[in-house]
């Protein structure tokens, strides 16, 4: 049994977790419409990831007995003005999860909730990656992107990215 705290901030990171899957679906769509296939896989690439982030933390209130509860996810209401703008939104929104997580960490870590820290330690870390991958991405745009060459080079580079599932055995 965990810490009906803890159940609730977990609850609420699945939500979370699912609303970014949808978020990057939609960062996905935007890429693919604009025929940047690269950009488009690289977020597909990362809607499947943030989708199995959601699942782990379902797995772990189901392993513990614990109740999930599944919430509304709200539709992205993004309107991106030209190609870098994604990148960006996504590089803020990485940031927003990290926090959370770090949240959860912290209430854990008030509980004494040893079981819980060290099943977060995955996501920590995790996340650590998905701020750098978002943040160098942003960077090799600024880069490379501004121009139309280097930009196909960059999209043609994004579109051999694989998906590949979370090791976290809980």
């Amino acid at each position: 049994m965990l810490n009906k705290g803890i159940t609730d901030l977990i609850n609420s990171q699945i939500n979370k977790e699912f609303y970014s899957s949808f978020l990057y679906l939609d960062m996905s769509n935007y890429y693919y419409d604009k025929n940047l296939n690269g950009f488009g896989n690289w977020f597909a690439i990362q809607t499947q990831e943030e989708y199995a982030h959601a699942m782990l933390f379902v797995k772990y209130l189901q392993n513990n007995g614990e109740k999930v509860v599944m919430s509304t996810i709200a539709a992205p209401e993004n309107t991106y003005k030209d190609f870098k703008d994604p990148l960006a939104v996504s590089l803020e929104h990485e940031i927003y999860i990290s926090a959370s997580i770090n949240d959860i960490y912290a209430v854990a870590y008030e509980l004494k909730d040893f079981k819980t820290m060290q099943f977060l330690d995955w996501f920590v870390k995790e996340q650590g990656e998905e701020e750098q991958k978002s943040d160098d991405l942003n960077k090799r745009y600024d880069l490379f992107g501004v121009d139309a060459r280097g930009l196909y080079l960059l999209d043609a580079e994004l579109s051999t990215r694989n998906y590949s599932a979370p090791s976290l055995v809980i």
